[in-house]
Parts: C-alpha cells; sequence; structure tokens
C-alpha cells in the first residue's frame, strides 16, 4: 500500500474542523496529522508536520489564510522541504478574490465550505498529484481580476523550446497531459517530459502555478 496522504487541517470552527477531521479520516489513504485554528499556527503546523497537503481556511484570526499560505511557500521554507506541499484554500465565497490572492501565493485552487465530502476528497487527492481543483475557466476569471497589469515576460520563459511553448499554452489553458497529447500528436510521456521541462526553466512548483506565470505575463 502507498503512502497515505497527509494533511493539515486549518479553519477557525472546531465544529467543522473536527467535522472535516472525522470525513478524512474515513479513508484509507488519508492521514489528518495536524489541525489548527488560525494563520500562524498553521504555519507552525506545516513546519511540524511536513503535510502533503492543506486545508486553509481563507479567513482567520491573527493570520488570515492568503498571507499564511504565502509563509508556507516562502523560498526559504521551500528550499528546507524534501517533498512539496499543497495549499487547497476553503472559502464561503465563490470566486473569493482572497482566494485569487492566495492561489498567486502558491495554493491549488479553492473550495467552498459547503462542497460535498466526495468532492473534497477527490480535490484532496487531485492537488496531490500537482493538479488544481478549479475549472480552467474559473482560474482564468480569477487570475484576470488579479492580473490587469501584465507584467513583461522574463529572459526564462525566451529559454523555452518551440515544443515546450506550446505545452505552456496547453497547459495555460487548463488541458489535461491526455488532451495535450491528441492535440500535438505526441505521446503522454513527451507530455509530461517537456511539462517537467517547463516547471524546471521557470523553477515553477506545478501545473496550477503554469497557469498563474501564463496571466501575470499575459501569455495566455
Amino acid at each position: 500500500m502507498s503512502r497515505r496522504i497527509r494533511i493539515v487541517l486549518v479553519d477557525d470552527q472546531d465544529l467543522f474542523r473536527e467535522g472535516v477531521r472525522v470525513i478524512l479520516d474515513a479513508h484509507d489513504d488519508l492521514e489528518v496529522v495536524g489541525t489548527a485554528a488560525d494563520g500562524l499556527e498553521a504555519v507552525r503546523q506545516v513546519d511540524e508536520h511536513s503535510p502533503d497537503v492543506v486545508l486553509m481556511d481563507v479567513r482567520m484570526p491573527q493570520l488570515d489564510g492568503v498571507e499564511a499560505t504565502r509563509q508556507i511557500f516562502s523560498p526559504a521554507r521551500i528550499a528546507r522541504r524534501a517533498e512539496p506541499v499543497r495549499v487547497i484554500v476553503l472559502t464561503t465565497f465563490d470566486l473569493d478574490t482572497r482566494a485569487a490572492m492566495a492561489i498567486r501565493h502558491g495554493a491549488s485552487g479553492f473550495l467552498l465550505k459547503d462542497t460535498t465530502p466526495t468532492r473534497l476528497v477527490e480535490a484532496i487527492r487531485t492537488v496531490h498529484a500537482g493538479n488544481a481543483v478549479l475549472a480552467p475557466t474559473d482560474l482564468s476569471t480569477l487570475l484576470d481580476e488579479q492580473f490587469r497589469a501584465p507584467a513583461p515576460v522574463p529572459a526564462k520563459y525566451l529559454e523555452l523550446t518551440d515544443k515546450e511553448r506550446d505545452v505552456f499554452a496547453a497547459v495555460a489553458r487548463g488541458l489535461s497531459n491526455v488532451e495535450i497529447a491528441g492535440t500535438l500528436f505526441a505521446s503522454e510521456s513527451t507530455v509530461k517530459t517537456h511539462v517537467g521541462s517547463i516547471l524546471r526553466k521557470l523553477a515553477l512548483r506545478d501545473r496550477v502555478q503554469i497557469v498563474v506565470f501564463a496571466h501575470e505575463h499575459a501569455l495566455v
């Protein structure tokens, strides 16, 4: 059996937090290793437990989920980790601008707090695999609001090969590896290789950050 997905659960409402914990602990491939009621404790829990996934409430006392996410993905903390961590923001508002800010800081998407248990579990597995938990159109809508004035295209983007730029554009549009393979008439393994090369060259963590990068620099 593969290792369980380790989760830190962050929410300032005790009843909600414990209810979600019961749901997650009922699955053999999931394990809640820590909980927190505010952003400061969330950052400490992530440092201590090195989880795979963090469920992060966006509105909390002392330190909100946006700032906690920014701190979790600070360069110094990233450098200390042997394995990547993914963050899912939990919010009560659809297309929440705070959730968009958290995605800019490194979150892999967001869920409404009234989502179903099945959807929550699927989302955890999805981000653990390096994918987003937002539909491409929703993610684009959020990011378009965040990047009204695009930044100049950095030199490192120009280092991508023509094929890598094709794959980059497809990922930025929300296509899966299977869909990209069909579009570019390449094998799925070749697409995976290109995606890995893009992530390395652009110093990005996952596919979600490719989408953020594309919107930030008006490349989509």
